[in-house]
């Protein structure tokens, strides 16, 4: 398989299926790894990997990584893919491939407490490239990118599109502010207006707030709940 090549200030590490790139990219983060490392596996069926960030902004702001990468996703399968595939972004990370969930993004920090600046960030990327089983009735709710016309996308040239439209994007964010990846994030979200349930609290999605938290109503109470929430560790 052909080596990955990526923007300047990015640095690939390639590690093998038995090893979680997102895992992988936290101990190195943890031990004191420059920003912009990429840790990946790029599998017989899965596309896993994540990059390290080094915010110098409050948690709370930096957590803006998390759909800034979502939307590089989107745009870089978008210059690859067919034009008739739809690709579309739930608030907490997953991915959504022609209106069914084909993997997911998450992310972990060096702290919790949205007030503080966290040493690094970790946003992990993970796609499924072949279904699980033949039978893609069993989850009709779950499908893989090469059972949705996308074939002829390879898996190198997605992660590389990956991290080059998540780079157009940081620049973007750090020259104009979130406003243009608030824009172009809503024409992407996926159930804006249904009821859905997040961390036990159920209620109909309104839309985000400026650090792109969930703006969820339960009755007469609008909930709050903020993109930090989704961290893990």
């Amino acid at each position: 398989m052909t080596k990955p090549t990526f923007p300047p200030l990015f640095d690939g590490l390639a590690v093998d299926g038995r090893i979680d790139p997102f895992d992988k990219a936290c101990v190195e983060a943890v031990r004191g790894c420059d920003a912009g490392l990429v840790v990946h596996n790029l599998g017989a069926d899965t596309l896993r990997a994540a990059i390290v960030f080094a915010p110098d902004v409050i948690l709370e702001d930096s957590m803006t990584m998390l759909p800034l990468c979502g939307v590089g996703f989107q745009n870089a399968l978008g210059a690859l893919a067919p034009p008739e595939v739809a690709v579309h972004l739930d608030w907490a990370g997953g991915i959504r491939v022609n209106g069914a969930s084909c993997g997911h993004l998450r992310a972990a920090a060096s702290g919790s407490d949205p007030k503080e600046e966290p040493n690094w960030l970790v946003i992990g990327l993970e796609v499924p490239l072949w279904p699980a089983s033949d039978d893609t009735g069993e989850m009709p709710d779950q499908t893989a990118l090469y059972a949705e016309g996308c074939a002829d996308v390879d898996a190198v040239a997605l992660l590389e599109a990956w991290v080059k439209h998540t780079l157009v994007g940081l620049n973007t964010w750090l020259e104009d502010g979130a406003a243009p990846l608030h824009k172009e994030w809503r024409g992407l979200a996926h159930g804006i207006g249904e009821e859905i349930e997040i961390r036990g609290t159920r209620g109909t999605f309104l839309g985000i707030d400026e650090n792109f938290g969930m703006l969820l109503r339960d009755g007469a109470v609008t909930h709050l709940i903020p993109l930090t929430k989704m961290l893990e560790g």
